[in-house]
């Protein structure tokens, strides 16, 4: 069975219709999803999923109890020694995500550290994601370091120094890009 790692930027209040056909995709095609359970976009995915009575749904969450699960779906837990509440605590979730699912779907903003770095985990797992770059509605598909490096071209150079600060932005495509190239130094 197909799992779909389904999450987006916080700040990103309503999906879009485009998001929301993609999603109707999934359910149609009954694949098991994999959604976050924070506000802004993660709430809005469940909010859609409910409305179109989604039944193979996963809430995963840091710590026991999901923030937001509007399904009432099984919930996954994962366990973070890092402190509560910290980028560290969340991002446990989302790799834990990322491992589970075979593909992503993901809506950014353009700013979001957060799921940009679910996008580069997931090409970490060389498994692909589709990103719905909500500024442009426009979808880009992430299945290696140039597909990357496109998609960090939608961001503003603050929004790319942010990233680099937060997440080690620069490094992780370096990475990526020595471990997919570098049977070719």
């Amino acid at each position: 069975m197909t799992t779909v790692f389904i999450a987006g930027s916080r700040n990103i209040k309503h999906l879009d219709d485009k998001v929301k056909e993609r999603i109707s995709n999934v359910i149609n095609s009954n694949y098991d999803i994999v959604v976050g359970d924070a506000t802004g976009a993660d709430l809005s995915i469940q909010n859609y999923l409910k409305e179109n009575d989604a039944q193979n749904v996963v809430v995963y969450c840091a710590g026991p109890q999901p923030r937001n699960n509007v399904g009432a779906w099984p919930v996954h837990s994962v366990k973070s020694n890092a402190s509560p509440g910290s980028r560290d605590f969340f991002t446990a979730k989302d790799i834990q995500m990322a491992k589970a699912a075979d593909f992503g779907l993901m809506i950014w903003d353009t700013k979001s550290t957060g799921t940009l770095s679910n996008a580069i985990e997931l090409l970490r797992q060389k498994k692909k994601s589709v990103v719905f770059v909500n500024k442009h509605k426009k979808f880009i598909t992430i299945s290696d370091v140039p597909h990357l490096e496109n998609l960090v071209s939608c961001m503003s150079e603050h929004a790319v120094k942010k990233a680099n600060e937060k997440i080690g932005l620069l490094n992780s495509i370096k990475e990526l890009k020595h471990e997919q190239f570098g049977m070719f130094d």
